[in-house]
């Protein structure tokens, strides 16, 4: 097996003589067979060939460096940030683009006429253990990145159609593009045709300026080519679901290593699963990025372990949950939309919080699945209303209603030593909360109180309503809101925590969570003037709203 280096290199090498060899009026006709005449004259007036690009995967910045000059290529490093082509590799990888540290170098080379071209070389560094391995191994089989550029001499709309006109009427097809503000160049792609004679199957477009007017139309027409495709990942959402579930129930993570790979054999033993069929298992995990693959076996990526028990951060309980109970009602999803009630109910002959407070390790389950969203929380102690609070000379309290198990208020007593809290909780969840509190060093500082809305504790100095109003239709909240009021004195604060709707529709998790809310607990998100209405209702008034963390948002609210 080769190495990755010396892989890349040959890789490199081959497109590096490709460039060198070809020329515009030469590889147009090898492109599109059949072009020639007056229409290959005026494509090679207005696009000439630039470059080939290649998608490598150094380790490092050291390693790209040493590729390079075994190719004979000089070029300055760091690379320029690829928009594009990371966008188009989180896609399809099903990764944040964030994760992928994706760079352009354009290291320049001589072709056989004298042209001065270059061989674009896409970078995306895998650093060791970085969970990236399964993306290069799937790259370089396919090759995706791999093209053939032009560049649009005179930048012309006009042009630009007549271009793109005559590429599909010789069988190229769109296949996305984007704009890269970097270098403030448009770039076009399209797949070329079945009958074009060069190894590369992918053709670019360049065009200097921003021209993201006309790549609209390009996009639209590529999604349009590609519906069942895109329909058949979507349909596929329950499989990844219960996947990542069952590799959660069975504890692989836990037998799993960051730092080196563990085989299936050994693995299956300890989880007591069949070898083949945790196999199969573990090879879809590869596919969504939570296990990569290797010659000493599996080993766990950095997305992975957050479905391990006990390490900062978990996610694991939110797994369970998300592929347990919750999972088994949203297949009732459909009765909800046909009549209103809610499926949780409809499934399990009760609501979810009477449901799971009969069954303590349900519970237990859903409490931490609460708390395993606590990303969410991380600015929250930093807030105005906190921070203030915290500087009053003879101190003040923080009541966090309907706390769950003290995570968020243990945040904040712990950013603030001179804050002290109030927590309530029903009766089956309170005794967790102070089990936490108090193994956190904070219990002399914060009282657990067993009670329900009715009995929000009087005279604090900041109140939280974290999660707790989505969880309610509106009647019910305006009942919350003004048990809050009641309790609050003239100078308090109250802040709330959701996920608030959009106003322009655009994407958020807080649309996801709107469905769930329907469908589990009769709930939903609301939008911010949605959330305005329901406190003005309850002598309260909206002061000011801030983000946080996966899509949430506090709400500053005070007496009207």
């Amino acid at each position: 097996m080769i190495t990755t280096l010396s892989g890349d290199t040959s890789r490199l090498l081959s497109t590096v003589d490709f460039v060198k060899e070809q020329d515009t009026a030469t590889l147009l006709p090898l492109l599109f067979p059949g072009l020639d005449g007056p229409e290959l004259r005026t494509l090679v007036e207005y696009c000439h060939f630039s470059h080939a690009a290649l998608l490598v995967f150094p380790s490092d910045e050291a390693e790209l460096c040493a590729m390079l000059t075994d190719c004979g290529l000089v070029a300055v490093l760091p690379p320029q940030p690829s928009v594009v082509v990371r966008g188009r590799l989180a896609v399809r990888h099903q990764r944040q683009a964030a994760e992928l540290d994706v760079g352009i170098l354009r290291p320049t080379v001589v072709g056989a006429d004298g042209a001065r071209r270059t061989v674009e070389v896409l970078a995306l560094t895998v650093p060791t253990g970085s969970g990236l391995d399964a993306i290069a191994v799937a790259e370089r089989e396919r090759q995706h990145e791999a093209h053939v550029a032009f560049e649009v001499v005179a930048p012309d709309p006009l042009v630009l159609r007549g271009l793109c006109a005559t590429f599909a009427r010789y069988g190229a097809t769109p296949d996305g593009g984007g704009y890269n503000p970097h270098e403030n160049g448009t770039v076009f792609y399209f797949d070329a045709p079945a009958e074009a004679k060069v190894e590369y199957r992918r053709v670019e477009l360049y065009v200097p300026g921003d021209h993201r007017d006309l790549l609209t139309a390009h996009l639209d027409e590529h999604r349009a080519r590609q519906p069942a495709e895109t329909l058949l990942r979507l349909l596929t959402g329950a499989w990844t679901t219960q996947a990542l579930s069952t590799f959660t129930q069975l504890r692989v993570p836990d037998a799993m290593d960051v730092e080196r790979g563990v085989g299936v054999e050994e693995l299956a033993r300890e989880v007591g699963a069949r070898p083949r069929n945790l196999a199969t298992l573990l090879r879809y995990l590869t596919m969504l990025g939570a296990v990569t693959e290797g010659r000493d076996g599996f080993r766990l990526t950095e997305l992975g372990a957050l479905l391990r028990a006990g390490v900062p951060g978990s996610m694991r309980a939110l797994a369970l949950m998300y592929g347990g109970p919750f999972y088994e009602s949203f297949a009732g999803l459909g009765h909800t939309v046909r009549t209103g009630q809610v499926a949780f109910e409809h499934l399990f002959g009760e609501n979810h919080f009477d449901h799971f407070a009969r069954d303590p390790q349900l519970a237990e389950l859903f409490d931490q699945s609460m708390a395993a969203g606590s990303a969410m929380f991380d600015p929250v102690p930093t807030h105005p209303a906190l921070t203030a609070a915290a500087e009053a000379p003879d101190g003040a309290t923080v009541v966090d209603v309907a706390g769950g198990n003290g995570e968020l208020l243990g945040r904040v007593l712990a950013a603030h030593p001179s804050l002290n809290g109030v927590l309530l909780e029903r009766p089956h969840a309170v005794e967790a909360a102070r089990r936490r509190l108090e193994e956190a060093g904070l219990g002399t500082r914060c009282a657990c109180v067993a009670g329900d809305f009715a009995d929000v504790p009087a005279g604090g100095d900041v109140y939280v309503l974290s999660r707790v109003l989505h969880d309610w239709d509106d009647e019910r909240c305006r009942e919350i809101l003004r048990h809050c009021a009641r309790a609050m004195p003239d100078h308090a604060d109250l802040l709330v925590v959701e996920r608030v709707l959009p106003s322009d529709g655009s994407v958020s998790l807080a649309t996801a969570w709107d469905l769930h809310m329907m469908c589990n607990v009769g709930g939903r998100e609301r939008q911010a003037d949605h959330y305005g209405r329901l406190f003005a209702d309850a002598g309260l008034a909206l002061m000011d709203q801030s983000p946080l963390p996966l899509d949430g948002n506090v709400l500053h609210v005070r007496k009207a």
